[in-house]
């Protein structure tokens, strides 16, 4: 499920470590780990606080140092690169790059604008959830499209999608919103993707298996 209501102060998300996402998960695993200590003790509560471990590391949001070089592609996500490939974009219908970061359950899920731009359409799809290692999880498992526009008429298309375990895409942008490089814009719960589509005149900047980190790795340059 996607939510693409934009909130307060979208421009000025302050990072407090732990993503707002995860307020409601860290307090509940937390409030059952003290009530099961103060009733059973520590060894019955251990589960519990690997648990509470577990959902803080999730939900770590970092900030981040944005490069500002012109013309460059950001990386939207943490994670590992599974695919540097010429392929069709069905979002804007034209052949592009497609640049492919798979996140783990141990990486960071805020996803971040890889450009400066403007959103001219966002696109939500449901579908399932087969493991976003896999090549057909682009365009078979749930997904929601951003389309940026920069300022220099480059299209680039951001599609955040569900995993194995996501069930929850969380995109904040709306249509005329305008987007710096780095910015937060979104979020996936548990295990996902995010698939950046380019210009065919972009020149990569990474390989696969690189590991990426959102907002602060070059994926490409434009032309």
């Amino acid at each position: 499920m996607c939510i693409g209501v934009a909130p307060p102060k979208l421009n000025n998300y302050p990072h407090p470590i732990i993503a707002r996402e995860g307020w409601p998960f860290l307090a509940a695993s937390v409030i059952a780990s003290l009530f099961v200590t103060i009733l059973y003790g520590w060894l019955w509560a251990l589960p519990l606080w690997i648990i509470s471990l577990f959902v803080l590391q999730f939900f770590r949001d970092p900030a981040r140092t944005v490069p500002q070089a012109p013309n460059i592609v950001l990386s939207p996500a943490d994670g590992r690169i599974v695919a540097v490939e010429r392929t069709h974009d069905h979002y804007l219908q034209r052949d592009a790059l497609k640049i492919s970061v798979f996140m783990n359950v141990f990486n960071v899920h805020s996803n971040r604008s890889p450009v400066d731009g403007t959103v001219k359409e966002v696109w939500y799809h449901p579908g399932k959830f087969f493991n976003a290692d896999l090549a057909k999880a682009s365009l078979e498992n749930e997904r929601n499209a951003v389309w940026l526009q920069t300022k220099d008429g480059a299209d680039v298309t951001s599609v955040q999608v569900a995993g194995l375990i996501a069930r929850r895409i969380l995109c904040y942008v709306v249509p005329s919103d305008v987007l710096a490089r780095g910015q937060r814009y979104g979020f996936i719960r548990f295990g996902s993707r995010v698939d950046v589509y380019l210009p065919l005149t972009a020149q990569p900047k990474v390989s696969l298996g690189d590991k990426v980190y959102a907002a602060e790795t070059v994926l490409a340059e434009l032309a």
